[in-house]
């Protein structure tokens, strides 16, 4: 599944407001059973969502310019 930006937002919502139902931008919904379950769950989507940043994010250029006299 392909994570979106509202799903880590509704993950750390129900983190700090003690919810233990999340559901996501697709309609799926998940019932969690500790805090570390969805601490593990939290740190997945934000480690797609960099992961997925980074490969958008474009290549840096470097140019080097001679100048002869």
């Amino acid at each position: 599944m392909a994570w979106q930006q509202s799903d880590l937002d509704a993950v750390d919502a129900a983190i700090s407001s003690n919810v233990k139902r999340v559901t996501f931008a697709d309609g799926r919904s998940r019932e969690f059973h500790s805090p570390s379950e969805m601490l593990e769950v939290r740190n997945a989507i934000k480690a797609e969502l960099l992961a997925n940043a980074s490969a958008l994010r474009p290549k840096r250029r470097t140019t080097v310019a001679q100048i002869r006299r």
